[in-house]
């Protein structure tokens, strides 16, 4: 993160470069990125915007000197590739698991102070004078990641590496690594070369989300009262509902469904079946 921007329409964007190096963060590796997947980031992102799904965006990037050595098909066949460096905004790049990493180690006091700062920023409807607002915050990321997937599905996006890592606080795209679209539908459509079991194929990726949810969730239990913690599991329990709810709403348009009907849900199910037997 190399600092934030706020343009002449007012709105704030956090910068940030992806491939420039080790930071203290970068654990064993090498903080590089190679020019094809910064290209791939940098075309997807804009489309994703243009798209209307919530998403990070790419401003430049630039081919870099450096050789960077990758294993692209995790075959033990590591090449010597041409780096680059994507810089990309995002309103904010706090993700699930900057409060997870901090319930984990104990740092209440700091996850406090953060959640409190990102509720500020970016959760303006929240009043930070109100008891519930942990609550809130809680309630509102459930709704908007269940909206997120349901986009990801209309489009047959698969992000390929779900994560709580992976996951934005504010419900947008990011991070996008080893992602696909499916040519046709496949629910076992898996982009990600290494993910042997299909934890994160496509089929599988609103259940994911209840995972990161749920991580979420215990998380922020340290935070909350023995009553908020029994709302906030209620809130948790209609995270199923309002993603199949917005999935439905999706593919209703798509379809050009009109009104409500018993047998709108039969039809974009019977579909969805009939284009996987193709």
């Amino acid at each position: 993160l190399i600092g934030v921007y706020t343009n002449r329409h007012g709105e704030r964007w956090e910068l940030q470069l992806k491939g420039s190096g080790r930071t203290p963060y970068s654990r064993n590796g090498d903080g590089r990125a190679v020019l094809r997947s910064s290209v791939r980031e940098f075309l997807c992102s804009e489309a994703m915007h243009y798209l209307g799904i919530p998403t990070s965006r790419a401003a430049s990037l630039v081919i870099s000197d450096d050789d960077v050595w990758r294993d692209q098909f995790y075959n033990g066949n590591i090449k010597k590739e041409r780096g680059a460096i994507v810089l990309r905004l995002a309103k904010s790049w706090f993700r699930i698991g900057s409060l997870e990493i901090l319930a984990h180690s104990g740092e209440l006091d700091l996850q406090r102070r953060l959640l409190d700062f990102i509720i500020q920023e970016h959760f303006p409807s929240i009043a930070m004078n109100d008891s519930n607002r942990y609550l809130e915050f809680f309630s509102t990321v459930v709704s908007e990641t269940a909206n997120l997937i349901a986009l990801w599905m209309s489009v047959g996006f698969a992000h390929g590496v779900c994560n709580t890592d992976n996951f934005s606080l504010l419900s947008i795209t990011i991070d996008y690594g080893p992602f696909g679209f499916m040519d046709s539908y496949d629910p076992d459509f898996v982009p990600n070369t290494s993910d042997d079991e299909g934890r994160y194929k496509i089929g599988n990726q609103a259940n994911v989300g209840l995972f990161n949810l749920s991580k979420l969730l215990q998380a922020l239990k340290p935070l909350l009262d023995p009553r908020q913690k029994q709302l906030a599991s209620q809130i948790l329990e209609g995270y199923g509902e309002r993603y199949y709810t917005r999935f439905t709403e999706l593919f209703k348009t798509k379809l050009g469904l009109l009104g409500e009907k018993e047998d709108d849900n039969y039809l974009i199910a019977f579909l969805l079946k009939v284009s996987l037997l193709c």
